[in-house]
């Protein structure tokens, strides 16, 4: 059973706890859904000590840092000083966490710069755990990898799962067990093969899968379509797998594209969906119980391109009956920019996570909180 933070006693977590957190997008809003951990945290912890990432970096880099974090936090926080620390000479750190005053916050540099980091090491892990009484995991982004701060701290802590990640673990577990149908996932992005496990998980339970992006365009050039230089899939095993879904009942695809220019020249790329798929999208949300969408339906970085996700979106946060769940960060960004996130159910942290909680898969970082 998981240890869920907000059903445990205060005293269980009186000492000092090291928050696995995920700060790796482009803006501040996984910061802002864990804030009600950190702040249960302040009210019966001793002091915080956060560890998060950012990127692929290979050995330090200064674009990678969480310096900046450290003061996004502090923002957050009403103005609270988040403590931050540039190296990890952990015996150096726990001596100046233990000398700390109650209520002190301290986050760590990028822990991708440790090469065992993503090797979950448990020599790295039992130096963090070094720090801290107890660990709790509020970062389901990054649970789908099993990195030392993730899966391998669980070995040397009593641990528990952060409030973000309660939420995630029952929002999207309501949305594959039993979910209420019909049931609606509306998909797209430019890599079809992270769409497959989630089909394949909801053949049976899905009603209609609307399809867009490289996914749509992928099973439409099997179907023999010319897509000229539209984004697509090429490995074999993909394409095998897309066949099959190519000849589902319940598989909606665009019938109509915004063209733009391509490598190959002028309109010689699909990058949105035209106004008949929309209709054809926006009747099959309208009459749905149970709403998943993740990936843009177009080039959402531009303007012209992103009307077929914004229309999408729209007819989702309408049908308010609907139990709607949305995440990735292309997406959830065009979601917050134009003020649709708040009417759905559930907006989640995950991206890649998300989709392999979806597909049914074992996700590495809350197993280990088992």
């Amino acid at each position: 059973m998981i240890k869920y933070l907000s059903k445990t006693s205060p005293k269980a977590l009186a000492g000092t706890a090291l928050l696995r957190l995920d700060f790796n997008t482009e803006d501040d809003w996984r910061m802002r859904a864990v804030t009600p951990t950190i702040k249960l945290l302040l009210k019966t912890s001793e002091r915080i000590v956060i560890v998060s990432h950012r990127g692929r970096p290979e050995g330090f880099d200064k674009k990678l840092s969480l310096r900046g974090d450290a003061a996004k936090l502090s923002k957050l926080l009403g103005g609270k000083k988040v403590t931050f620390i540039s190296h990890f000479r952990f015996a150096e750190i726990k001596k100046q966490v233990a000398a700390a005053p109650r209520g002190s916050i301290f986050l760590l540099d990028n822990l991708r710069f440790l090469p065992d980091e993503e090797k979950n090491d448990a020599k790295l892990a039992k130096a963090l755990a070094s720090l801290a009484d107890f660990y709790v995991n509020d970062a389901f982004a990054v649970s789908h990898r099993a990195n030392a701060s993730v899966v391998a701290i669980t070995k040397f802590l009593p641990s528990y799962a952060g409030i973000e990640m309660e939420n995630e673990i029952k929002s999207l577990g309501k949305a594959i067990i039993r979910p209420k149908r019909p049931v609606v996932l509306v998909l797209g992005g430019a890599k079809a093969s992270d769409k497959l496990g989630v089909i394949a998980h909801f053949k049976n339970k899905a009603d209609w899968f609307l399809l867009g992006g490289g996914c749509a365009n992928t099973i439409l050039w099997l179907k023999g379509m010319d897509v000229k230089n539209s984004i697509k899939d090429s490995d074999p095993k993909e394409l095998a797998a897309l066949k099959k879904i190519a000849a589902f009942k319940n598989v909606i695809l665009p019938t109509d594209f915004v063209w733009g220019n391509g490598d190959g020249g002028t309109k010689s790329a699909i990058f949105d969906i035209g106004p008949k798929t929309v209709n054809a999208f926006d009747k099959k949300i309208a009459a749905a119980w149970t709403i998943i969408w993740s990936g843009p339906l177009g080039l959402i970085e531009k303007k012209q391109y992103a009307k077929g996700s914004i229309a999408v979106a729209r007819a989702i946060a309408k049908n308010s009956r609907a139990f709607s769940v949305s995440g990735g960060g292309e997406t959830v960004m065009c979601l917050k920019q134009y003020k649709l996130d708040k009417r759905f159910s559930f907006i989640s942290t995950g991206g890649g996570a998300m989709l392999d909680f979806l597909a049914g898969k074992k996700l590495p970082g809350i197993e280990a909180l088992k």
